[in-house]
């Protein structure tokens, strides 16, 4: 026999949870899809006007219009997306973020290197996220890992991602990987590998229960970029910068699907 306050749960109708749920934050939401199948239905809707509410909240007006949020197919995906996106935060002083709430934007500045991280790192599961550069690459411009520990700032041109043992990067200028200062080689592995174009999309590819990294580009897996990462410390999505009015976009994709 159940509980009565689990059945009297059970038997709200949906306009009710609706309301309810539109006033809760995340965590509760979480919670409260624990309390009976009802609820845990009801919220496993991405598509309810409840994460459609939340969504609307906390996301820019440009953001849900524009098309960078193509890959978040539901509301409660680009919800998502916004929680992990770059952190304002978390950044070189040379670097903002712009107002829809998924690219930075590098200022034009001289004798600098500028990065950021996003705002949650991680050190268990698998997880995914885009990266789009928008503007010019300049002489170096790297994407890739970097935990709480590594320098979002330093002076004169340099691969500042991957310059120390706490960051991990792909420089797409010159299809290098660079970790602990140090070139670990070309990548792809593959004769004459085209360079990064402006505005093709890169899938990182994050398996913290593997410990490695790789990419895909416009939906072409290029291999594991790199293994052994850490699995003591958090690993936060990065990129490091040098050219001024540059602007990288990332968006978090949840779990890769393999296959």
């Amino acid at each position: 026999m159940k509980p009565v306050s689990e059945m009297a749960a059970e038997n709200l109708p949906s306009t009710v949870l609706e309301n309810l749920f539109s006033f809760l934050d995340i965590n509760d939401l979480r919670t409260c899809s624990l309390v009976c199948k009802s609820w845990y239905k009801f919220l496993n809707d991405e598509d309810n006007d409840v994460w459609r509410l939340h969504c609307v909240r906390k996301l820019a007006e440009e953001a849900l219009k524009s098309d960078i949020l193509v890959n978040c197919p539901t509301y409660k995906t680009k919800l998502r997306a916004f929680y992990h996106a770059w952190n304002p935060n978390d950044c070189s002083r040379n670097i903002y973020i712009k107002p829809n709430g998924f690219t930075l934007h590098r200022k034009p500045v001289a004798q600098s290197t500028d990065g950021c991280r996003g705002k949650l790192g991680f050190k268990q599961g698998r997880h995914c996220w885009e990266v789009v550069w928008e503007g010019p690459l300049g002489t170096i411009a790297v994407i890739g890992l970097a935990t709480r520990n590594a320098n979002m700032q330093r002076l004169g041109y340099s691969e500042l991602l991957g310059a120390d043992d706490q960051s991990w990067g792909w420089n797409l200028v010159d299809n290098r990987l660079i970790h602990n200062g140090d070139s670990q080689g070309n990548f792809p592995l593959l004769n004459n590998a085209p360079k990064y174009q402006v505005g093709e999309r890169i899938r990182v590819i994050l398996d913290c229960d593997d410990n490695t990294l790789a990419f895909e580009k416009n939906y072409e897996f290029l291999g594991v970029a790199f293994r052994g990462l850490p699995n003591d410390t958090k690993l936060y999505p990065s990129v490091s910068a040098v050219y001024g009015n540059t602007e990288v976009t990332m968006i978090y994709l949840g779990q890769p699907l393999d296959g």
